[in-house]
């Protein structure tokens, strides 16, 4: 009788040795200090950058009372039993306040965005208002106030108004512009080196031969960091080699805060990643209990931080995102609000077996009720890459899910709040 017993594989539905999601997550975390380098840049070059340091309100927004409609400036004193007539004694428009006094029973013509006169208190819209000449009448008691913005309203004079942290999007420019402020402090851009492993690979331009693929993983790699906003160094294809690949990764650890590399770090013969990383640095290589993307390594070379993904370009995805992504942002100081879900119906029948979450790629769609579903995007194998093109969310199953009928609620993960 033979002794042989089966090692674990990617084909188990179990691992004894695995790690789940969660526990990955946390060790990453622990081990990651943010940055403390920062640059000063013009607002314009702040986009998507993360803030260094708290902004503070110079001043209040608005700094003034003022109008939230074309209409007229009154004193609510002035409001009696309908209807009630004014004088008006000037104008006001935005930008060139009136200068005047506006005494009881006396009005002003106001703009949108005017100063308020500190005798009024309240506005009347123009469409709710009869003029003669230089008398208005009113024909209803509108409330104390109405249609008065005021000072502080929006922001007051040493309030914070965004926080350390937080990356700038596009509505924080105007913000920031509002007050005046020209520029801001942001943390300092990642450095970020990747490189693809394996023999087989070629990149575009390059003739196949017999059982060559184009390098894919690069390409997708970079986009995802590039939407991260990270200076990023394409090292290319190193090939099953010790050598090269000895040398890669410490050229890479020289000149990047972080390494990412795809393939090599499963159990086959030619997988020296393993091997290399004992001899240069602290890595840890784990088994997760997902699907796709099992197998992953992360650690230190030298100040480096290194991630090792697996080499199917829908595991490299996959853990970019569920990994790679939240460390990255960490790592930049970012405060980082959990990953969008939502709950759906499916309205696939999805296969899966116990054992390990799976992300199963999902298209979410609206219905011709108005209603938002999703279904699967057909095959789930981790090397099938337009599965990823296709979907645009993750179908999230946990561990104890046995499949699904038809018509199943579902928790999703949209892509667009993985970035």
């Amino acid at each position: 009788m033979s002794d042989f017993i089966p090692q674990p594989s990617c084909a188990d539905p179990e691992d004894k040795n695995r790690l789940n999601i969660a526990a990955a997550r946390q060790r990453i975390a622990d081990l990651i200090t943010p940055l403390a380098g920062w640059q000063r840049c013009p607002i314009r070059d702040a986009l998507d950058r993360v803030l260094a340091e708290d902004i503070i309100s110079p001043l209040n927004v608005p700094a003034h009372n003022n109008s939230a409609m074309d209409g007229y400036a009154i004193q609510s004193s002035d409001i009696t039993a309908e209807p009630f007539s004014l004088k008006q004694v000037g104008i006001a428009f935005a930008g060139q306040p009136f200068q005047g006094e506006v005494d009881s029973g006396e009005c002003i013509r106001i703009m949108t965005g005017a100063v308020v006169p500190k005798q009024c208190d309240t506005i009347i819209m123009q469409e709710q208002v009869e003029v003669n000449d230089d008398n208005i009448t009113i024909h209803s008691q509108p409330p104390k106030g109405e249609h008065v913005r005021y000072i502080g309203e929006d922001l007051k004079q040493g309030e914070i108004v965004l926080s350390s942290g937080r990356r700038i999007v596009p509505s924080d420019l105007g913000l920031i512009a509002s007050l005046g402020i020209a520029e801001v402090n942001v943390s300092r851009r990642l450095r970020v080196a990747f490189f693809s492993t394996g023999d087989e690979l070629k990149s575009i331009g390059e003739s196949l031969q017999a059982g060559q693929i184009y390098d894919s993983n690069r390409y997708t790699l970079f986009g995802m960091l590039k939407r991260l906003d990270v200076d990023v160094l394409d090292m290319g294809v190193i090939p099953d080699q010790k050598a090269p690949l000895r040398q890669a990764l410490l050229d890479a650890s020289q000149q990047a805060d972080v390494i990412i590399t795809s393939g090599g770090v499963s159990v086959g013969d030619a997988d020296y990643v393993k091997e290399m990383l004992a001899e240069l640095g602290q890595v840890d290589f784990w088994k997760i209990a997902m699907r796709p993307g099992r197998p992953l390594a992360f650690g230190q070379i030298d100040n480096a931080l290194f991630f090792g993904l697996p080499g199917n370009p829908v595991s490299v995805m996959v853990t970019f995102y569920q990994f790679v992504t939240p460390a990255l942002r960490q790592l930049m100081g970012e405060a980082q609000p959990e990953a969008t879900t939502i709950q759906v119906t499916c309205t696939d029948t999805i296969r899966k077996r116990p054992g390990r979450f799976e992300y199963q790629r999902g298209i979410l769609y609206i219905d011709q009720n108005g209603q938002t579903k999703v279904k699967t995007t057909g095959g789930q194998g981790s090397g099938i890459l337009s599965s990823m093109s296709n979907a645009n969310c993750f179908i999230l199953l946990d561990e104890q899910c046995d499949g699904l009928p038809a018509n199943s609620q579902v928790n999703v993960q949209p892509f667009s709040g993985l970035i």
